[in-house]
């Protein structure tokens, strides 16, 4: 850890100047990766649970808000050139939290029963899976990774498909499982990554910030 937070002496050529990597810099990609950690184990287990053991669908609330969470947490720290597309995001996962406090709170059933009964929960709570999946396109868009391009795609499949009645429960368990191992594999994978890649380019942020001033 003390070496993935050393600051560098190498100097980036950058689009609009050079650059160098700080100890913040790496600490917020350590955060940011920290956050998708904490939010795909998370999904993982609330998954596990409800295509396994419906004795524990009680655990599915606490789940979804530490993945909720988790999901917050990198969204404050993600490196994202377009400033409006980061804002987006960040509203999207406000906008699906507090919809889940809402019918964590108005509704009689447990978080995971409202949302797979009711399509207008599902849909108002489904900012929170919009927001991650931006997550997932911009990963796909930088590095190019073959579970965020499926990811991008079965995410909004999955939930609209559902919401309309279009899809047996056997696709929809079989999606969800997969849901849940690709986004182990992106979490893990990152963790391995090196860091550099995710800070980015350093000029272009400074670059857009002073054009902004």
């Amino acid at each position: 850890m003390t070496e993935q937070l050393a600051p560098e002496s190498i100097i980036y050529q950058g689009q609009f100047g050079n650059f160098t990597i700080e100890r913040s810099d790496r600490t917020g990609v350590i955060i940011y990766r920290i956050g998708l950690a904490i939010s795909a184990i998370s999904f993982a287990l609330g998954s596990a649970i409800a295509l396994t053991n419906t004795n524990y669908i009680s655990l599915l609330t606490p789940l979804f808000f530490c993945f909720s969470l988790g999901l917050g947490i990198s969204l404050l720290t993600i490196h994202i050139y377009l400033a409006v597309l980061h804002r987006v995001l960040q509203i999207f996962w406000a906008i699906g939290t507090t919809a889940a406090v809402f019918w964590t709170i108005s509704s009689n059933s447990p978080l995971a029963i409202t949302l797979y009964r009711q399509p207008v929960a599902l849909f108002s709570v489904g900012f929170i899976f919009a927001a991650l999946t931006g997550i997932f396109f911009k990963e796909a868009f930088c590095f190019q990774r073959l579970e965020t391009k499926f990811l991008t795609f079965l995410i909004p499949v999955l939930l609209l498909g559902h919401m309309l009645g279009i899809f047996p429960p056997q696709l929809e368990q079989s999606a969800l499982t997969s849901w849940a191992i690709l986004f182990a594999v992106f979490a893990l994978r990152k963790a391995l990554q090196p860091i550099p890649p995710d800070i980015g380019d350093k000029s272009v942020f400074t670059y857009l910030h002073e054009r902004k001033a």
